[in-house]
């Protein structure tokens, strides 16, 4: 093998490593979207101590999305890469951290509002898009478990959470819209506590967008090589 051939291939053995770690850490940031889902689900069903679980299992998750996070650092710090894809890798593995950063500060305030007296139609409201969040992000798991196998495919998947997203930013104003509804019954607190939830909820949509674009970016470059 060729000096040249060598160093691709090298090259190719290092991404599919660090690929590899960002599913995983996909795969647990998933892992708060779900817990996320279950502990709305069971607080709108007045199911407090489910709730509390879910919330405890969420955080233990994003740990473990902060260590994997350092893992993928550290290989890129090893340097095989060439500057433009250890770059795109970088911003893509932070971005999947932030993701479970909101998730995790929307779950802190699903167990503030286990204190509250919460109308049901706002926690089904929240349910309906913590559902359409996890739709999102397991779209953005598809599209990125197709990096390294086929790049057409990952673009194409990563386009649909950009649709999601779509349907989370119509949650939200939904759910405001409920807030005004029920002005007579919640107190500000609340209200603020309710708001600081659903913003940091578009927030993971968002961010699940902003994932997205780097994945098109990684696909467009293994689509060139």
């Amino acid at each position: 093998m060729e000096t040249g051939q060598l160093l691709r291939w090298f090259e190719r053995r290092r991404e599919t490593k660090i690929l590899d770690l960002a599913q995983k850490q996909i795969t647990r940031a998933i892992g708060t979207v779900n817990e996320l889902e279950r502990a709305v689900s069971a607080a709108a069903e007045g199911k407090r101590e489910d709730a509390e679980k879910s919330i405890e299992r969420l955080f233990l998750e994003e740990k473990e999305v902060d260590t994997l996070r350092r893992s993928v650092f550290e290989e890129l710090a090893k340097g095989s890469l060439p500057s433009k894809p250890r770059e795109d890798l970088m911003h893509l593995v932070k971005r999947l951290d932030v993701l479970a950063d909101h998730v995790k500060d929307s779950a802190r305030n699903v167990k503030l509002l286990l204190e509250a007296n919460v109308p049901y139609d706002i926690w089904r409201s929240n349910v309906a898009m913590v559902k359409d969040l996890r739709e999102c992000a397991l779209a953005l798991y598809a599209s990125l478990e197709m990096l390294g196998k086929d790049a057409a495919k990952a673009h194409e998947i990563s386009q649909k959470v950009d649709e999601i997203e779509d349907r989370v930013d119509d949650d939200y104003v939904a759910t405001k819209a409920l807030f005004i509804k029920h002005a007579q019954e919640l107190d500000a607190a609340t209200v603020m506590i309710l708001k600081d939830l659903i913003d940091f909820m578009e927030q993971v949509a968002d961010t699940c967008a902003d994932t997205a674009d780097y994945i098109r970016v990684l696909a467009a470059g293994e689509e060139q090589a």
